[in-house]
């Protein structure tokens, strides 16, 4: 088994400007649309465009978000959604996720604890709100949210455990907004849904993956802390899955069980769940070892293939970058936004 080189000897040798730094390069690779691609070839998807925002958010690049915020306005679905992926304005996957609509409250939350930019959050709301209600609407008896869409229309009929666990937190951020703007209409049918869902999460047997196993993946063994839905002994659980599974000591979070590939989007996401829980020695060790799969300037590469012994694959995904600067943020309290995922966002406001 092979390691990266090691960029530092402990967490004293970087500072909030490091992660600033890192906020840049998503800057830097921006359109002038405000997508931001999250693909080698220059495409992405919604999902990872939001987060990409986070990452503006996080350095004060206000201005880039407000323009990334505007391609998210402008290309939204009638009924709320984004497609699938994107070619700058075009769309190249004409299905619907579930999930991506409503995360536009997560990054719109985040931006507003740090700009307390209340006029731009109401020119985000009605965008916000069909977002929210486009997935609310499909779920079924059980709790559980049709993972998407398809192009034609019709219901894609399983049910994505790592999806929901986002449509989840995307809801209670969608709920502090409302009481933020004092927009009541939507709250109660939302939190119904929210409810009906984290039981969901909470019970998932039956419920979800049912046509495909997805429990190799790690971000199954995670996401559902992050959904903020848990208790303790339910958070302490997924822990121990995913160190017993797929933690590489020194190196990072594989992404799938079986493959010798540490990715640094799953390590900073698993990160964030351990910061959840309180286990700050341990976030900030694989924060650390994590680092080290970057290039020179620190900007991270998508994982690590620790047998072949080589950054893999050699790209540097925009929402991989806003992913890590999230985790430093939810660790060190870099921001006024750092304890979105720490603390549940709609008893706050």
């Amino acid at each position: 088994m092979h390691k990266p080189l090691k960029r530092f000897e402990d967490d004293c040798f970087y500072n909030k400007e490091y992660f600033i730094e890192i906020a840049a390069y998503i800057e830097s690779i921006q359109l002038q649309s405000g997508a931001i691609p999250s693909n080698e070839d220059g495409s992405h998807d919604p999902w990872d465009h939001i987060e990409s925002i986070m990452g503006l958010n996080f350095a004060n690049k206000m201005g880039s978000a407000k323009l990334a915020f505007q391609w998210l306005i402008e290309n939204q679905n009638i009924d709320g959604s984004w497609y699938a992926k994107y070619d700058d304005l075009k769309p190249l996957e004409k299905n619907k996720p579930t999930h991506f609509a409503p995360y536009i409250a997560v990054a719109a939350l985040h931006f507003y604890k740090i700009s307390l930019d209340k006029e731009f959050l109401k020119k985000l709301w009605p965008t916000i709100e069909s977002a929210i209600n486009f997935t609310t609407k499909l779920q079924i008896s059980n709790g559980a949210i049709p993972w998407s869409i398809d192009s034609e229309g019709m219901l894609e009929e399983d049910y994505l455990l790592t999806g929901s666990s986002s449509i989840l937190k995307s809801i209670e951020c969608g709920v502090a907004i409302s009481r933020i703007l004092d927009k009541q209409k939507n709250i109660k049918k939302w939190l119904k849904c929210y409810e009906l869902l984290s039981n969901a999460i909470k019970n998932p047997i039956g419920k979800f993956d049912l046509l495909k196993d997805r429990k190799r993946f790690s971000m199954d063994w995670y996401y559902p802390i992050i959904s903020g839905c848990l208790n303790n002994n339910e958070k302490s659980f997924y822990i121990e899955k995913v160190f017993n599974n797929f933690y590489i000591k020194d190196i990072g979070i594989k992404c799938v069980i079986e493959e010798p590939w540490i990715t640094v989007a799953e390590t900073s996401e698993f990160i964030i769940s351990l910061a959840i829980v309180g286990n700050y020695k341990d976030a900030r060790k694989l924060l650390s070892d994590v680092l080290n799969i970057s290039d020179q300037n620190g900007i991270p590469y998508m994982g690590w293939q620790y047998e072949e012994n080589i950054f893999w694959p050699e790209e540097k995904p925009s929402w991989t970058s806003a992913a890590l600067i999230i985790a430093a943020d939810t660790v060190f309290d870099y921001s006024d936004a750092s304890d979105l995922f720490i603390k549940d966002q709609s008893i706050l406001y």
